[in-house]
């Protein structure tokens, strides 16, 4: 028996293409900035990182293209 790897699924070319041409609308930044400030009240630290990233991502859609 012979492995090749990788293993190439159909699927996963299939999957990358199909992100690469559609982008999701992000939330306004005030709804993020509210998410941020709830995950900080409740001391949810992935929250916290999640939302401030988001609120980042949505304030400045350049940074990181």
């Amino acid at each position: 028996m012979t492995a090749k790897w990788p293993v190439h699924r159909p699927t996963e070319h299939a999957a990358i293409r199909a992100a690469c041409r559609s982008e999701r609308p992000l939330p306004p930044v005030p709804a993020l900035m509210a998410a941020l400030l709830d995950a900080n009240d409740r001391r949810d630290r992935e929250g916290v990182c999640l939302a401030a990233h988001r609120v980042v991502r949505a304030a400045a859609p350049e940074v990181g293209a």
